[in-house]
């Protein structure tokens, strides 16, 4: 960042390399502010008479991808839990998602076989298999954890950055944040693209599917929403037929979170591995994963509901749902929450020094 700062080509290609300007020196809060500013697109590396093959070796991506890496270790709550995630984090998700997924169709089987491997149709046809209750306790209770670790998280993240105590509750720099995120606008390396293997960024597609994956989840977590408003509001059962606000919203969010995930993947296997940070591939990995598997499931679960599969498909995608509830708080899931709060510090800083945002 030193030799950046002295340089200050790249200030043009995204919020990084403005926001270190601003610095003449980078405590560790600040360069966990950095990175979590930076999308990896790869395009200061190319741009870069610094990096290799010269002496000085300038690798921003990669170094700040590390960075970024271990502040997940570094805010996370419990503290303890970190390095059996860093290490294991994949292994953990499928554990936990296909764990879940046995003790629920043995709980299904044993509570009633007839019902768990019969044809169950109409409202009310899921709570059959389980009682709504037990269902919203379990899934409840570990989406509550998750909120309450990534909370405390975002917590320690603001504080070591350095951020005021009002500082998210500023509507304007909220606002700009919120435009930032929604549109990735800095997923661009400044209008050319991200960088990938043949450095033609042109070819890459990192944007769309981020799009696909970002706005997939937001319509499955809203069709998850809507559905809670239907059954405590207008006493509605699910499953809902096809047409309903439910289903639609969870269809597009779950061709979203197929689409997108595998392209991100793909993407991620074609980038120079000159700007990979190996470390950390593990919780990286887990999250694209328990994507992918919420929106398979829930796709296949679909035109399935109506069938004797129902029991085995929903015991299935319940338990990538709680895998990937206990897995948020502890990987690439966190980076989006930061990167939030990041994009606010920029506002505010940017406000400060010019009284608006560019």
């Amino acid at each position: 960042m030193t030799v950046c700062n002295s340089c200050r080509y790249c200030e043009g290609l995204c919020a990084v390399f403005p926001a270190m300007e601003m610095r003449r020196s980078f405590a560790d809060g600040d360069l966990n502010y950095l990175a979590n500013l930076c999308h990896s697109c790869g395009a200061c590396y190319s741009d870069c008479q610094f990096s290799p093959p010269h002496a000085f070796a300038v690798n921003v991506p990669r170094v700040l991808a590390e960075v970024r890496n271990e502040s997940y270790a570094q805010y996370v709550w419990p503290r303890a839990l970190a390095p059996l995630f860093a290490r294991n984090g994949m292994a953990i998700a499928i554990a936990a998602a296909v764990s879940v997924a046995a003790f629920l169709f043995g709980f299904m089987a044993l509570n009633d076989r007839a019902v768990m491997f019969g044809v169950q149709a109409g409202e009310g046809a899921f709570y059959r298999l389980m009682p709504h209750n037990v269902m919203a306790l379990l899934f409840g209770a570990a989406f509550l954890y998750a909120i309450l670790a990534i909370g405390l998280g975002l917590r320690a993240f603001r504080q070591d950055i350095g951020a005021p105590s009002g500082m998210m509750r500023d509507p304007g720099d909220n606002w700009q944040a919120a435009q930032d995120t929604a549109s990735l606008r800095y997923l661009d390396g400044g209008g050319a693209g991200c960088m990938n293997e043949d450095r033609q960024p042109e070819k890459d597609r990192r944007k769309l599917y981020h799009h696909l994956t970002f706005y997939g989840f937001l319509l499955c977590f809203s069709s998850t929403s809507t559905a809670t408003l239907y059954h405590y509001v207008l006493a509605r059962e699910a499953p809902y037929p096809w047409w309903d606000l439910p289903v639609v919203l969870g269809t597009l969010g779950g061709i979203g979170l197929l689409i997108g995930p595998l392209g991100l993947m793909r993407q991620k296997a074609v980038r120079d591995p000159v700007m990979r940070e190996p470390s950390g591939r593990s919780m990286e990995a887990a999250f694209t994963l328990m994507l992918f598997g919420l929106g398979l499931t829930g796709l296949v679960l679909l035109p399935l509901r109506a069938t004797p599969a129902m029991g085995t498909l929903l015991a299935i995608h319940l338990g990538f749902v709680f895998g990937f509830f206990i897995t948020m708080p502890y990987g690439k899931f966190v980076h989006g929450i930061y990167r939030y709060a990041a994009l606010v510090r920029y506002a505010q800083e940017r406000k400060a020094l010019h009284g608006t945002v560019p």
